[in-house]
């Protein structure tokens, strides 16, 4: 049984971290050229920061997701469980395009605004599956919370 468990965070983990992954091709040319051209907030930490933080939040989103997919019984309070989770990523991978391919601020926030309440709303239906899970996403919340921070003030420095 925990072999199957494992198995599962495996591929979870690769999942979640390639399509974050995504928009590591769309940051790249942006992040040295028009990024650094942006007046910043109070606050903004190094781009080096970045990674790291991203991965490692990707990895315990990765976790938590295998360990809802493997707990529980199939119905609908894990489909609804995993379709936040769903939202949530989808919303995750949109951002990047939207800020730093599009250079599209405003929308951004709007969009990394819509993230935050689906994180929220993921973790509220992973807590009656994996209370673990559930609490593996609070790191996830907490960062995009200060993302949405810098996302703000970035566009209210740059209009």
């Amino acid at each position: 049984m925990r072999k199957k468990f494992w198995v599962k965070a495996l591929l979870c983990v690769l999942a979640i971290e390639l399509l974050g992954g995504l928009g590591g091709f769309i940051t790249s040319t942006s992040v040295k050229d028009w990024y650094p051209t942006l007046e910043k907030p109070p606050g903004t930490p190094p781009n080096w920061v970045f990674g790291p933080v991203w991965t490692t939040l990707y990895a315990l989103m990765g976790i938590a997701l295998a360990r809802v997919w493997h707990q529980g019984e199939t119905g609908l309070p894990k489909k609804r469980a995993l379709t936040w989770f769903a939202i949530q990523m989808a919303l995750n991978v949109i951002w990047t395009p939207v800020f730093f391919g599009l250079h599209q601020l405003g929308a951004a926030l709007v969009v990394i605004v819509l993230l935050w309440i689906a994180i929220l709303m993921t973790n509220r239906k992973f807590c009656p599956i994996d209370r673990l899970a559930s609490w593996l996403l609070v790191p996830y919340l907490v960062w995009v919370s200060y993302a949405s921070y810098l996302n703000a003030g970035n566009w209210w420095l740059n209009r």
